[in-house]
């Protein structure tokens, strides 16, 4: 593997040659898309969304994803569950959030006819 593999940082970060004040996060939430964006092609109605993060700790992850879910029109029913994982993506110099997904499901209150 050389040194320019995308994957070459993997390596490095795991055998201390890149450091990082940051740990890495998967965070998923339920709740609403309350305004459709055309960006991530949401619709209104239930959805979980699903995100990774590089954070300090799990509350200022936590404070990320209620940060860019508010911005993006997706209101949080309850709680976020946030988990230490693997990454998919390098630290970089700020925390910073990626690989956002909305997944919309039929509403359970909702009567079918």
């Amino acid at each position: 593997m050389s040194d320019n593999t995308p994957d070459d940082w993997k390596r490095k970060l795991s055998d201390g040659e890149i450091e990082t004040a940051f740990t890495h996060y998967a965070m998923v939430a339920d709740g609403r898309v309350v305004e459709p964006n055309a960006d991530f092609k949401t619709e209104a109605g239930p959805s979980v969304l699903s995100m990774k993060a590089w954070a300090k700790d799990p509350d200022e992850a936590g404070d990320m994803i209620v940060a860019i879910s508010n911005h993006l029109g997706f209101k949080i029913a309850d709680k976020v569950d946030i988990y230490a994982t693997e990454p998919d993506a390098p630290p970089k110099d700020k925390p910073f959030g990626y690989d956002l997904k909305f997944t919309p499901y039929a509403d359970p209150e909702a009567t079918l006819q």
